[in-house]
């Protein structure tokens, strides 16, 4: 079973930076896009950003420009760095394998106004 763990995250004042990383347990990584998803307080869960296996970012709207998605696929890792956070981006990050359709826990993002 494919295992995912994500890390990183914690409290930021707004305007701060936070980089999650995401481990994955097995060489699937490597041909998966991977993709990060946030879930904030009484709110569905929002795609973020996604990755194809050959590094080809997408972002949503609300991100572009602050948010970076990032793999290292010999470390089977898949990374968020998050700059000029608000407290609008406080929410529960996920990573996802969308291959093989598998979530990690969670690492919870807060931004203090």
């Amino acid at each position: 079973q494919v295992r995912l763990a994500e890390s990183g995250g914690g409290l930021v004042q707004a305007g701060g930076s936070l980089t999650l990383s995401c481990a994955a347990s097995e060489n699937s990584f490597r041909i998966s896009t991977m993709a990060w998803y946030r879930q904030a307080p009484d709110k569905d869960r929002e795609l973020v950003a996604t990755i194809t296996r050959e590094g080809l970012p997408n972002y949503v709207d609300s991100v572009r420009g602050r948010f970076t998605i990032s793999r290292d696929n010999y470390k089977n890792t898949l990374y968020l760095q998050m700059n000029s956070l608000s407290p609008e981006d406080t929410a529960i990050y996920y990573c996802k394998n969308v291959l093989l359709g598998f979530w990690g826990q969670g690492t919870q993002v807060t931004v203090s106004s």
